[in-house]
């Protein structure tokens, strides 16, 4: 009798009403994924880019803080090169200094270290690879900020000069800071605080953050047996995400939000249908008694919520698309994921069908009698 699609017609406006609510939600989640993206890329994009399967840092560091506490020695670089499934092992340093060009644009950079004729050393769209001393490759997003390329940069309080020679095809930052790479023997001047003229330390051309190893095609790599020999403590690349400044806290903090908003959804949506049930009870006995089955019934409620639910979240999230494409590429760290979207709506939509589903459960108990009056 296709009682759910008729009761769709009929009361137009409180499933309308109903489909709002879960439209209003399903946007918001889509604005939350593309925040929940956005957030990551300007958080750790740099090391994503990177052609690494794990790093090998300084044995008992912190891991939440890896990149800034960690040193290593030059000497774990032969020995992680010598370990089995290892293809590449290169140096890596890093480190956040303050600059200004010499067009007057203040600018944030994370610096890192590489040899430029290493893995590690970037491809670019603009301009020309690593290689004299002097020379870095920016991200693309610092020349949004104002950088240009031949611009000279000089680091706050040690008044060393870097010259801008290329960009990167594509967004690099770390911790919100637009990356830019530096030649490995100057990113250690740099870091040992040597300015330009001053005596350099012997052990500061030995130190590096850590080293970035890159595994076989189709190989493991055994980190403990490597830590072991190199003295070191390795992380995956995922793993190292928590290293960068804010990442953990942010994350988790959007994380929980969505699954606040997933647990609201589904107790909407449920609570409607509990109502719903209630109200229909009547007509529910009546089939009942005309024979329609206990499941027949569980099924047309449940297809009616899909129906409901499938509608409100595509026309939600399609508004939520729409609004993020404004806000892409502003100053706001937001970027659109069809991975993401999709399954934020596919979990508003099952979440929804789980709270419509208990809701509507109490339908297999009604007793066909009570159409008859038996209740009375």
């Amino acid at each position: 009798m296709f009682l759910a699609l008729r009761e769709l017609r009929f009361a137009k406006v409180r499933f309308g009403l109903m489909g709002a609510v879960v439209g209003l939600i399903a946007v918001l989640m889509v604005m939350l994924s593309g925040l929940s993206v956005g957030l990551v890329r300007d958080g750790v994009s740099g090391l994503q880019n990177l052609p690494v399967t794990s790093f090998a840092f300084e044995r008992g560091v912190q891991h939440d803080s890896a990149f800034s506490r960690s040193v290593v020695d030059m000497s774990a670089v032969d020995a992680w090169r010598s370990r089995p499934g290892v293809a590449e092992a290169a140096p890596y340093g890093n480190t956040l200094v303050n600059t200004k060009s010499d067009r007057g644009v203040d600018i944030d950079l994370a610096l890192f270290g590489v040899a430029p004729d290493s893995f590690l050393s970037p491809e670019v769209s603009e301009g020309a690879r690593l290689s004299g001393a002097d020379g870095i490759v920016v991200s693309d997003t610092a020349l949004d900020a104002g950088l240009r390329i031949g611009d000279t940069v000089t680091v706050a309080r040690l008044g060393t000069k870097l010259r801008v020679v290329g960009a990167t095809p594509r967004q690099n930052t770390f911790g919100h800071v637009d990356v830019a790479y530096v030649p490995l023997r100057t990113w250690q001047l740099i870091k040992a605080g040597a300015a330009p003229g001053d005596p350099v330390p012997a052990h500061a051309t030995q130190e590096i953050t850590a080293v970035a190893v890159r595994a076989k095609s189709g190989a493991s790599v055994d980190l403990a047996a490597g830590d072991a020999a190199a003295r070191t403590e390795s992380l995956t690349l995922e793993e190292s995400y928590g290293a960068s400044p804010g990442y953990t806290a942010e994350t988790s903090t959007l994380q929980l939000i969505q699954v606040f908003l997933y647990a609201i959804s589904a107790l909407v949506v449920g609570a409607f249908f509990a109502v719903w049930a209630i109200q229909r009870k009547h007509e529910v006995a009546v089939l009942r008694a005309m024979g329609a089955s206990r499941g027949w019934l569980l099924r047309d409620a449940l297809t009616q919520a899909f129906l409901l639910l499938i509608a409100s979240v595509a026309i939600g999230a399609g508004i939520g698309v729409g609004l993020g494409s404004l806000i892409t590429g502003g100053g706001m760290p937001f970027a659109l994921s069809a991975p993401s979207v999709t399954a934020a709506a596919a979990g508003l939509v099952l979440l929804g069908l789980v709270g419509a589903g208990a809701a509507v459960a109490r339908i297999a108990s009604i007793d066909p009698a009570t159409a008859l009056g038996g209740n009375r």
